[in-house]
């Protein structure tokens, strides 16, 4: 159980310096909502997998242990058992493989080769934070970085063209 403890610690602490790495992102928006609607979409979802996820994660470190402290690498309970059960038959083995594919592969090749582009620092913390939360909700807070950016920008030109317009009638 120390191990998942270590685990949740170690999640908030990822999404922390990504928010902290990246404050003009996450800054308010000089007019609108905090957020909008599809970014509180987005961490709902992304929420949501953290504790459907999770709760099968606590399922598995009781069932599998007798005790707070194991050894979170090998054993029982440990990485090695919940690798194993996820290659336990074929069906499990398809979606794993799927998943892992997508979530050590994809998930980095995406955000740092976009997010590099669209200016955002670090963007390998977000599969970092995958480790920790869920792929789901790796993927929603990419995401809804993203539509924040989008927001921002948005924000920027129009404030931009109501200033330039301002001028132009002094």
């Amino acid at each position: 159980m120390l191990s998942l403890l270590v685990h949740a610690v170690l999640g908030v602490v990822v999404i922390a310096v990504i928010f902290r790495v990246n404050r003009a992102i996450f800054r308010r928006t000089d007019s609108g909502p905090l957020l909008s609607t599809f970014e509180i979409a987005l961490y709902v979802v992304g929420i949501a997998s953290i504790v459907g996820g999770w709760s099968f994660n606590i399922a598995f470190v009781v069932q599998n242990t007798d005790g707070w402290i194991t050894n979170p690498l090998w054993g029982d309970g440990s990485w090695a058992t919940y690798l194993q059960g996820m290659f336990d038959n074929p069906a499990s083995s398809s979606a794993s493989i799927d998943y892992s594919i997508a979530n050590v592969l994809l998930l980095p090749l995406i955000t740092i080769v976009d997010g590099r582009r669209r200016g955002i620092n670090k963007p390998w913390l977000y599969f970092v934070a995958t480790l920790f939360t869920s792929f789901a909700f790796g993927w929603a807070f990419y995401a809804a970085t993203v539509e924040r950016q989008r927001r921002l920008a948005l924000v920027s030109s129009s404030t931009a063209e109501r200033l330039a317009a301002q001028n132009a009638h002094e």
